[in-house]
């Protein structure tokens, strides 16, 4: 997927003015938002919370151990472990198993990785045919390619009449505007693909060192098909999603599913451990897993090493008032909201994503929802003094922060110019007391008004009252 997230604000503004698109992304509150909170009573979250960034960061710690373990035990199951440095990399070592085992069609379940590794567009340079069969992504592909806008919902922005009106034009049927009726009709277009396919390429939620097991969490079955019917398979991951154990896998799967869909569990999950042995009634003859790095070890060690945690539930950006209101594609790269502003900048080059850090309004809420305790809003103050340190930012804008950081730094000056400023900014307001243009914050001042002050500081309030009391 290219990258163009040096376009956020100009995106964001244009989606801000598309009602169609606001109206369908309040499915975030009424769907996602309120199902989590449901689900999340159902467990001590802290506690749980707590458990798994003890067991991640175990993982992370040792990963370098952890994936040596994986690979012996998956190599011992028949599995070939392969890694790969750049996405790159990795989308041609899928193309060349494709050739290997002369593949001419393969189906594909949904996989951030695989965006990542623009995977549809490489294996099309080779003459071989991919299709997605997750219903949001399917939706995506047929209409021109669209990239996914929300990493658990790909198609969220769309309505049901826009869906309606692309398989009438695609599948040339009759157009069908009931969900159900729709459903089945992808079913019936999808059947026939997976029975035709040589080879099935997933992500894999979770790899498992003890067992060298794939585990797979989906919500429509899709992952079944092209794992068990294709004669290969091809698993695509982040080197970052290695758990030691099952015990591991077991904590992670309580949280997952309540975070991402506010689910107790989700429909369909799948263990894969290894090829097909002789008796079994299915499974590959072939199966490969493909270990992304693509910059991850660079985090290692490093201040954002905690975003490695990261267990892709999207609850970051389902609660994000930011992400709520401009939708995953203004971010502009594969991973959208809290999480791929931190994630964008880190992978792809911080020159590259210079809006993204700035796309918060560090409120905390992604904080306070994130299974893994990521102090997301803290990760993206830090990248914004990267950009400070490295002059990425405008000239304008670091002068006026560095002279806010020697004023505040010295108590009496700052006393005295806070004390001029509420009084300049009292007069300002007028007889509204309120300030329609704010200097040096035109860009807040354009959509709103600031209330007025009401011409002395804090500490002379605190003085005024402390004395009457007194």
């Amino acid at each position: 997927m290219q990258v163009h997230s040096m376009y956020f604000k100009a995106r964001a503004k244009e989606n801000l003015a598309n009602p169609r698109l606001q109206q369908n992304l309040t499915k975030l509150s009424t769907k996602f938002v309120s199902a989590r909170a449901l689900a999340m009573q159902e467990i001590d979250f802290p506690a749980t919370r707590d458990e798994l960034k003890a067991r991640r960061n175990r993982a992370l710690e040792n990963l370098d151990v952890w994936l040596e373990t994986f690979e012996r035990e998956a190599t011992r199951r028949g599995v070939t472990v392969l890694f790969a440095e750049t996405t790159r990399d990795a989308a041609q070592l899928v193309a060349e198993i494709a050739r290997k085992h002369e593949v001419k069609k393969v189906i594909k379940t949904k996989s951030m990785v695989s965006e990542e590794m623009r995977l549809n567009a490489v294996l099309a340079e080779i003459g071989v045919q991919s299709l997605e069969t997750d219903l949001g992504e399917y939706i995506l592909q047929i209409n021109n390619n669209e990239p996914p806008s929300h990493i658990i919902a790909p198609a969220l922005h769309k309505d049901k009449e826009e869906v309606a009106d692309l398989f009438a034009k695609t599948h040339g049927r009759e157009r069908l505007t009931e969900i159900s009726a729709m459903t089945r009709e992808a079913r019936e277009v999808l059947r026939p693909q997976f029975l035709a396919a040589d080879m099935g390429v997933t992500g894999g939620n979770f790899l498992i060192a003890e067992t060298g097991s794939v585990a797979i969490v989906t919500n429509e079955g899709n992952e079944g098909m092209c794992t068990v019917m294709p004669r290969v398979h091809v698993a695509v991951t982040g080197i970052e999603k290695v758990l030691p154990t099952l015990e591991d896998l077991a904590v992670a799967m309580r949280l997952l599913p309540r975070s991402a869909t506010g689910q107790t569990t989700s429909n369909y999950f799948s263990l894969l451990t290894g090829t097909r042995n002789e008796g079994d009634g299915d499974g590959p003859e072939h199966m490969y897993v493909v270990l992304v790095d693509g910059g991850r070890s660079g985090l290692i060690g490093g201040v954002f090493q905690e975003m490695l945690r990261c267990i892709r539930c999207g609850a970051c950006m389902n609660h994000c008032p930011v992400y709520q209101k401009v939708g995953g594609h203004t971010y502009g790269w594969v991973y959208p909201g809290p999480m791929g502003s931190v994630l964008t900048p880190s992978y792809v080059g911080l020159d590259k994503a210079l809006d993204l850090p700035q796309a918060a309004t560090l409120c905390g809420e992604c904080n306070s929802v994130c299974p893994v305790g990521i102090p997301i809003s803290d990760l993206l103050r830090k990248l914004r003094e990267k950009q400070v340190e490295r002059h990425l930012r405008p000239r304008g804008e670091r002068v006026g922060l560095a002279l806010w950081g020697f004023v505040a730094a010295r108590p009496a000056l700052y006393a005295l110019v806070t004390k001029l400023a509420v009084r300049v900014l009292e007069r300002m307001g007028g007889s509204r007391h309120a300030i329609t243009r704010l200097p040096l914050g035109q860009g807040w001042s354009a959509t709103r008004d600031m209330p007025a002050p009401v011409g002395r500081t804090f500490r002379e309030l605190y003085a005024a009252q402390r004395k009457h009391i007194g």
